[in-house]
């Protein structure tokens, strides 16, 4: 269960300022353009993620709701039973188009966090990619296709709590199921980091941190992460050994999870043969 603070990708102990911050980010990452060509199930997961972030806002950006929200065990808000005044007033002011978002956020305000759409299905053809490693040397995604290897490419960035919370689970399983099949590539975010040595080194921190041992590369400019429509961080996509991605995850991944799935596509491979 995601805390608001993990929502807004931020400390606990953030200040006002960096709260104000991450929301815009957050909210630039689930605008309008960002989402409309993403189809029926990226909008649900945009939506429910979108409502889920208004709620922590809301929450953190006031003093007393905040310090109440902290004595609380940082514990989500529960589900609401009516519109706020404000609300109504937009109701009966005729804003329909204001009421109409506000009623997104309504409905899933507070209930996100249990209820956000985790794992989605989909058959389309992996975006290729070449990209560096950590250490500078290349690494192309379709040189794992037509090997019988499922490939997990994991969107993370450094300071992303949900990203360290899935690390040793990723770390586990590609120990565990790479001389099965099991491809894991890691692909760093590097709009997200701090500019410079310093970013670089925060992720080569990172990667020491969490005994790392399956590729990190950079996705220097972004385009890498847009071709594959990354919503929330981390975002993963699971991809069989044709090249063809069947399912994606936005939310931090499990042992279990990773293993489920390979165990899947490896099983729905071999019956293909």
């Amino acid at each position: 269960m995601e805390s608001y603070y993990t929502l807004l990708g931020v400390a606990p102990d953030a200040s006002a300022e960096q709260i104000e911050r991450a929301y815009s980010r957050e909210r630039q990452r689930y605008s309008l353009e960002h989402i409309e060509d993403m189809g029926e199930d990226f909008a649900q997961i945009a939506q429910q993620r979108l409502a889920a972030i208004e709620q922590a806002h809301r929450t953190l950006a006031d003093p007393q709701a905040r310090a109440a929200y902290d004595a609380g065990g940082q514990q989500p808000a529960r589900e609401r039973s009516s519109l706020s005044r404000r609300e109504l007033a937009m109701l009966v002011g005729g804003a329909a188009v204001g009421l109409a978002l506000i009623m997104v956020v309504w409905v899933f305000a507070g209930r996100s966090t249990t209820r956000t759409i985790s794992m989605v299905k989909m058959e389309k053809p992996a975006p290729a990619f070449e990209l560096n490693d950590i250490e500078g040397r290349p690494l192309r995604l379709d040189s794992y296709f037509g090997q019988g290897k499922v490939v997990l490419v994991n969107f993370w960035y450094s300071k992303c709590a949900p990203c360290e919370a899935e690390t040793p689970a990723l770390q586990q399983t590609y120990q565990k199921l790479s001389d099965q099949g099991l491809v894991v590539i890691g692909v760093n975010v590097r709009g997200n980091e701090q500019n410079g040595p310093a970013g670089e080194q925060d992720v080569k921190n990172f990667v020491s941190r969490y005994g790392v041992t399956y590729p990190i590369v950079y996705d220097e400019q972004g385009a890498v992460g847009r071709s594959y429509q990354v919503l929330p961080l981390p975002s993963s996509f699971f991809i069989d050994p044709a090249g063809t991605i069947r399912y994606a995850s936005y939310t931090s991944l499990t042992a279990q999870d990773v293993e489920r799935v390979f165990n899947e596509l490896q099983q729905h491979t071999a019956a293909m043969r």
